[in-house]
């Protein structure tokens, strides 16, 4: 548990709204350079689950295509992405702290959880789109 002292050293050390700018852009920038080049990994594992399963129901997965069902793919996509946001808001708080330098050579095992995460809510999702019921 964490004691009373330790709560106030940690959260005075994480006082985001008393940063200098530049040091808060430094938080920003180095979380952009990080993520944003593994969004592209990200998506690509993703796309490759969504097309295993309509490759393995195919002839009976291609019956579903439609247009109705492109956006609903494509708001599926959009939602995976936006959950990928969800990094930044550990990231850079875990940057303003006094972890920091761990942090940057750590944060890869949140990318590796959050990918496995979302690579599993989309195996299942897959599977009730493209597989025949009773399978």
């Amino acid at each position: 548990m964490i004691q009373k002292k330790d709560r106030k050293r940690i959260l005075s050390s994480i006082n985001l709204a008393a940063m200098n700018p530049s040091e808060l852009r430094e938080y920003f920038t180095d979380a952009i350079r990080f993520w944003e080049p593994r969004r592209l990994i990200y998506n690509v594992v993703l796309a490759a689950i969504v097309i295993a399963y309509f490759a393995v129901g195919y002839p009976t997965s291609k019956a579903i295509l439609s247009m109705d069902f492109a956006l609903a793919l494509f708001l599926l996509a959009v939602a995976a992405n936006i959950a990928y946001c969800a990094a930044y808001l550990a990231d850079i708080f875990v940057q303003a702290s006094g972890f920091r330098e761990i942090w940057q050579r750590m944060r890869w095992v949140l990318f590796l959880i959050g990918t496995l995460v979302a690579a599993i809510i989309t195996r299942f999702m897959s599977m009730g789109m493209f597989q025949p019921s009773g399978q």
